[in-house]
């Protein structure tokens, strides 16, 4: 074990205030369990519609685990939910939200380079919309948690970004899914038994995306 990853006290979620581009954007922000920050990581949340906030557990469940992984993680509400200004946009707009809060996220930690983006459910294509805008070199990867791939017009994803999804999810069918990465040779890791929300399973998922997230 080196210096730099030494685990330290469990950090807690801390609720911070983002200038958006559309106005302010709550957001939770956790700090790395290591002694130092190996990267920064975005996680977003579930639709908001039916009721997705950054108090969603499969949000928390990303941030912890990215957090005990070295990262520096931040869960913003996008516009129009919870306290954040603006208007949901199915979407549309989502991505510039999380423009803002990397921007943020740079700002508070500079020369931290490593970014992951992460996200589940409306969050995976928010997130695969934001992938779209940035340089190759600016993200190490993807987590995609559910992927809402038969909602929306949904962009393909980089060689590498890890999709896990639920055998029996009844929101986005997992066939849905597999139609999605088969045109791009992208491995998907299939949860038996497992519906949408992982309910009774977020601790199979943390060590899931644990295992599976060591770069």
């Amino acid at each position: 074990m080196t210096q730099s990853n030494i685990p330290r006290k469990a950090a807690t979620f801390e609720l911070i205030q983002i200038a958006g581009p559309v106005g302010t954007l709550e957001c939770l922000k956790l700090e790395s369990a290591w002694s130092s920050t190996v990267g920064i990581a975005l996680v977003a949340h579930p639709n908001p519609l039916e009721g997705g906030t950054f108090n969603n557990k499969v949000v928390h469940t990303l941030a912890k685990t990215l957090a005990r992984l070295g990262y520096v993680v931040y869960c913003p509400n996008l516009r129009g939910v919870g306290h954040s200004a603006g208007t949901h946009s199915r979407g549309e707009h989502e991505p510039d939200d999380m423009a803002a809060v990397l921007a943020h996220a740079r700002a508070e930690n500079p020369g931290v380079t490593r970014l992951t983006l992460a996200g589940f459910s409306f969050g995976t294509l928010v997130q695969s919309r934001l992938r779209q805008r940035l340089a190759e070199h600016e993200v190490e990867g993807m987590i995609l948690i559910g992927p809402a791939v038969s909602r929306y017009e949904f962009p393909t994803v980089p060689k590498g970004t890890l999709v896990i999804h639920g055998e029996e999810d009844e929101v986005i069918s997992l066939a849905a899914v597999l139609d999605w990465a088969r045109p791009q040779q992208l491995p998907v890791l299939v949860v038996p038994g497992v519906g949408h929300f992982f309910h009774g399973r977020l601790t199979q998922l943390a060590e899931l995306v644990d295992k599976n997230w060591r770069f």
